[in-house]
């Protein structure tokens, strides 16, 4: 019972609250018994699939980064990494944009040993197979303001693909998000970052930032 309610009445925890207050004053939370815990939490919730990752026991995520011109999203990524605020291995960088030797990100690149692969893309060719051939031994994608990718390379990938969107999804889908929000009248933006689905912006939301 836990005296948190408004009136003074004693509130019980419920299931959720229970089993994680009894681990965590166990000494020692063996990994086979988290993941059968936390299967319960995610069959509690009718979720799809459970995934626990911790980050001083199981190995790093390895991910790939799409990159398109503008640097700030993979800039603020890489420094996120570099600080080691992100509980992944940065393996590489795929861009559709060819950024030069001289540039602050490919120096960074180059100073890490993360490779950086450009791929020139058009309307009519995204060269998506090749992105395919290059990402195949990857835990997920992040896309930094890449552009979208095809419902068959999602299916084909099989895999997670989060984006970071700089708008505050739901509202403001696709390109040009801020002068969206200038025309409604909105007087905050921000970012979202989500899951991709074959419907643009759709995804799942993760987490947003208001700026």
């Amino acid at each position: 019972m836990v005296p948190s309610n408004p009136g003074g009445r004693p509130r019980r925890r419920s299931t959720r609250e229970q089993l994680l207050l009894t681990r965590s004053r166990s000494k020692e939370w063996p990994r086979a018994q988290m993941d059968e815990d936390f299967l319960k939490l995610s069959n509690m919730f009718n979720a799809k699939k459970s995934v626990v990752r911790v980050p001083n026991l199981d190995p790093k995520y390895k991910i790939y980064v799409l990159a398109s011109k503008q640097d700030h999203c993979l800039v603020d990524l890489l420094h996120e990494w570099q600080d080691g605020r992100l509980p992944v291995d940065i393996t590489c960088v795929i861009s559709n944009h060819d950024r030069g030797p001289k540039t602050h990100v490919f120096c960074f690149l180059e100073k890490h040993g993360i490779p950086y692969h450009y791929l020139c893309t058009t309307k009519e060719n995204k060269r998506e197979e090749e992105i395919l051939d290059l990402v195949q031994d990857t835990d997920f994608l992040i896309l930094a303001r890449y552009m979208v990718l095809s419902g068959n390379f999602l299916k084909t990938y099989r895999k997670d693909i989060i984006n970071i969107h700089h708008g505050l999804l739901p509202s403001f889908k696709g390109g040009n998000p801020s002068r969206q929000a200038f025309d409604a009248g909105v007087k905050f933006i921000g970012a979202t970052s989500h899951f991709v689905t074959e419907e643009l912006d759709t995804g799942p939301i993760m987490e947003q930032m208001e700026s």
